[in-house]
């Protein structure tokens, strides 16, 4: 097998859970092969460049292996390979939803009565 269409090629390197959701994904722009918009039904081959945008992450991919048949993780791995720029960005975003995280300060649940009535005052004052 030389070529797979696109949205089974990105279900079975597990980009994306279903192939419905890698077809949508399709269909909204998010992915782009050799830097051009790529419908779901696009042939993908060996050496092929992907971008792929999901709600997680960014990933620049090149096909290494195409294969149309959904298998364990590991496998799902040999079939692309990550661009270092990629793999960096990646990281970099990480960190930085990391670092928000830890500014944000500890939720404990639901807010007092005290709190309740703070965050009235607060929405009074911005109400129009």
């Amino acid at each position: 097998m030389d070529r797979v269409r696109l949205d089974k090629y990105l279900w079975a390197a597990r980009f994306f859970k279903t192939r419905s959701l890698a077809s949508h994904a399709c269909e909204l722009g998010r992915i782009q092969v050799n830097g051009q918009p790529a419908k779901a039904s696009r042939e993908v081959r060996v050496a092929d460049m992907l971008h792929i945008r999901s709600e997680a992450s960014e990933f620049e991919v090149e096909v290494l292996v195409v294969s149309a048949m959904r298998g364990p993780a590991s496998v799902a791995q040999t079939l692309y390979r990550e661009t270092e720029a990629s793999r960096e960005r990646r990281e970099r975003m990480a960190a930085e939803r990391k670092a928000m995280r830890e500014l944000e300060g500890p939720t404990f649940g639901r807010p007092s009565k005290r709190d309740r009535r703070e965050l009235e005052r607060f929405r009074a004052q911005y109400e129009y």
